[in-house]
């Protein structure tokens, strides 16, 4: 097993630099940019760069790209040749290049960025003027929080349900659950996460949870009992959306495994030895049933964390990755998109790498040393 680790933990860092190769390569194809972006905005057909330029801390680079967009704004660039540009002096155009870092090519830039990577330099955002580390260092708490709750109940709803309604196949508990089920899988997180908003924040009918934030602004001054209450007071809410749209499928995938199991001859076989219904189910059909369960669990790990909480952090005004890296690709703020790409991936080597090995807890069979990576 020791030597797998090793190999798995080695081959973490050729994976994650293939990915950002292939980011990169597709960047370099997508249409628009940090530059264009501001470059609409000065002619009034863009989005907001100029925006989060203007509020996004005191970098020297943000500082003075937003001095140069001012005084362009103003008229003192105007020129007659850029791109689709036209009226923007190439010079004004060439300063902006250097401050983001395209006057260099490709390739330099491309190696530039992963020795940075290595050291976990991520650089600073482009329209934020912040460091991409502090972007996500303060959004992770969110995404944990909401990710963490959002796993832990699912799967403690989920693996029980799903045993009872194999052990119950037919029987009507089996048949009103999988309704609930199917109603649950079929409404997505966020039509719950509105209805629980009208219904319980301060909508059409009570105001008893509150939006945006994870804690109150009094938090540092509450006792220890009163900051955990502050906490899941202010989680609830978000939580118990993510949870509802998310139980489904691990409820059927647990069911329909455990359902195949029960249906084997060593079942069979153990019944006529007379081993108990109870000892059947736990002491064999388990170990054997949760592997499919476990092989699903990276994947779900990602969208509980990240993916699957984007449009959950929109409606309740919290700052989390997934908000944080879909603001980055809209505004093509670069280092933070690599940045955020870079952190999901290594998780999920990790998470993959922790599944496996929990597959030797309940399987003790399972030796990944006599097999190749």
């Amino acid at each position: 097993m020791g030597g797998y680790i090793l190999r798995r933990i080695l081959l973490i860092f050729p994976t994650i630099i293939g990915i950002l190769t292939v980011t990169f390569i597709i960047v370099q194809f997508t249409p628009g940019g940090p530059v264009e972006n501001i470059i609409a905005q000065l002619q009034g057909t863009g989005g907001n760069a100029l925006g989060n330029l203007a509020g996004g801390g005191d970098s020297g680079a943000t500082s003075e790209i937003t001095a140069f967009a001012d005084s362009a704004a103003a008229g003192k660039y105007r020129g007659t040749q850029y791109r689709g540009a036209q009226g923007l002096d190439p010079e004004f155009i060439a300063r902006l290049e250097q401050q983001f870092g395209f006057d260099k090519p490709p390739l330099q830039r491309f190696g530039l960025m992963l020795w940075n990577y290595l050291r976990f330099d991520f650089g600073d955002s482009y329209f934020k003027g912040r460091p991409v580390l502090t972007l996500i260092i303060e959004a992770l708490p969110v995404s944990i929080s909401l990710g963490l709750w959002q796993l832990l109940l699912s799967y403690a709803i989920s693996i029980p349900l799903g045993i009872c309604k194999a052990v119950k196949d037919g029987s009507k508990f089996d048949i009103w659950t999988s309704a609930l089920v199917i109603i649950g899988y079929a409404i997505p997180g966020f039509l719950f996460g509105i209805m629980l908003m009208v219904f319980f924040a301060g909508g059409s009918f009570f105001n008893w949870f509150p939006l945006g934030h994870l804690v109150s602004e009094n938090f540092d001054d509450l006792s220890f009992f009163g900051k955990i209450g502050d906490y899941l007071w202010h989680i609830i809410l978000p939580v118990t959306a993510m949870v509802i749209s998310s139980f489904a499928t691990a409820t059927l995938l647990t069911k329909n495994c455990f359902l195949e199991e029960i249906r084997k001859q060593y079942v069979t076989t153990a019944r006529a030895k007379g081993v108990s219904e109870r000892g059947i189910l736990y002491k064999h059909i388990f170990r054997n049933a949760m592997l499919v369960v476990i092989a699903g669990f990276p994947a779900a790990f990602i969208a509980s964390f990240f993916t699957g909480s984007l449009l959950i952090e929109m409606l309740y005004s919290l700052n989390g990755m997934g908000l944080l890296s879909y603001e980055a690709v809209l505004s093509r703020d670069y280092p933070v998109v690599f940045g955020t790409i870079y952190i999901f991936s290594l998780i999920g080597l990790i998470v993959a790498l922790l599944s496996d090995l929990t597959y030797c807890l309940v399987d003790p069979r399972i030796d990944f040393d006599r097999r190749d990576v």
